[in-house]
């Protein structure tokens, strides 16, 4: 074989072990790509969990009357921003 097959057959090799390389990669890419949407949506879950969770902490408290001035004010805040929506929703429907 010439030296000149011998280069062409060994660029060649490289160039068939760089394909199949960068094919492990795209694969690679894909997996993580998904792995980061599923985390991203268990992330978007937990943190509602969390937020229904601390309302309902809100609310117990509440009915015990164990809330400080603080803790009362931003209850009625939020209780208010209820009110509006629902109100806002009301008029939506009735409009």
């Amino acid at each position: 074989m010439s030296e000149l097959q011998t280069n062409i057959k060994r660029i060649n090799d490289k160039l068939q072990k760089l394909l199949r390389q960068y094919n492990q990669l795209l694969k690679d890419n894909e997996r993580q790509s998904k792995l980061i949407k599923e985390l991203q949506e268990t992330k978007e879950k937990n943190t509602q969990t969390i937020s229904e969770l601390q309302q309902q902490a809100g609310i117990l408290k509440a009915s015990t009357g164990q809330m400080n001035a603080a803790e009362k004010k931003a209850f009625e805040k939020h209780i208010n921003q209820y009110i509006k929506e629902i109100d806002k929703c009301i008029g939506l429907l009735g409009g």
